[in-house]
């Protein structure tokens, strides 16, 4: 396969809410919480796949609820299990981590580590959808790209995103390292300490679910940012 300059890995963490049926008791008469942002992240398949199919890069997507357990933080974290496996023994614990966490951050890595056999650089897309509302408060941001800014070929990439988001979609609202600040826990700040600086950039992107309501709007943002993410390679 020739060398490429820029080699792109998509990855959707919260791609899906899907329960297997031996831990649906958990969850009786907690549909809404499933149905929500705290079970999934709505719209990011959908992005994820359409920035994989435009650069042609391969995609590893996690459809199990993140109520289950939660592959983009580490081990340890409060939040790996949340109130509906916490009180689970140690063996279902194991259970979880061996059959949906571990298969999915290894098969991230995986596609990173043949990624950098051969390109010179690798860009993994990280795509996330947050609430418009939090704690009772509007979020004036469409589109967050989380970054390490103490990373320079990472800042470089973002920036780069940024701007050409911007100008393919005026008016946008593309905002850095918001709603989330992009250095702390999460599966791009995992492998940042496992692949060099001068070659990984671990960008998140996190789209508005507002955007999601308007599909002539949706459309337009899911077309830029595969574009825009494509003139990377």
């Amino acid at each position: 396969m020739p060398r490429r300059r820029v080699g792109i890995i998509v990855s959707c963490e919260h791609a899906g809410n899907h329960v297997p049926a031996k831990y649906r008791p958990l969850f009786r008469g907690h549909a809404r919480d499933l149905a929500s942002h705290r079970g999934w992240d709505p719209g990011a398949l959908e992005l994820a796949r359409a920035i994989a199919i435009r650069c042609n890069a391969p995609l590893v997507a996690n459809t199990t609820s993140r109520l289950l357990v939660e592959c983009n933080r580490s081990l340890g974290h409060a939040q790996v299990f949340s109130e509906f496996t916490r009180d689970l023994d140690t063996a279902e614990h194991l259970r979880l981590l061996a059959t949906i966490y571990h298969p999915h951050r290894r098969a991230v890595e995986v596609a990173v580590r043949r990624s950098l056999r051969r390109n010179a650089w690798v860009v993994h897309a990280g795509v996330h959808t947050f609430t418009p509302v939090w704690n009772g408060k509007r979020r004036g941001v469409d589109i967050g790209i989380l970054y390490d800014p103490s990373r320079r070929f990472e800042a470089f990439v973002a920036e780069a995103l940024m701007r050409r988001l911007r100008a393919e979609v005026p008016g946008l609202r593309v905002r850095r390292n918001a709603p989330y600040r992009g250095w702390t826990d999460g599966l791009t700040t995992t492998l940042r300490g496992r692949f060099p600086a001068t070659r990984y950039a671990g960008i998140e992107i996190e789209i508005n679910q507002a955007l999601l309501r308007k599909p002539a709007s949706w459309k337009q943002v899911r077309r830029a940012l595969a574009t825009v993410v494509g003139t990377l390679d």
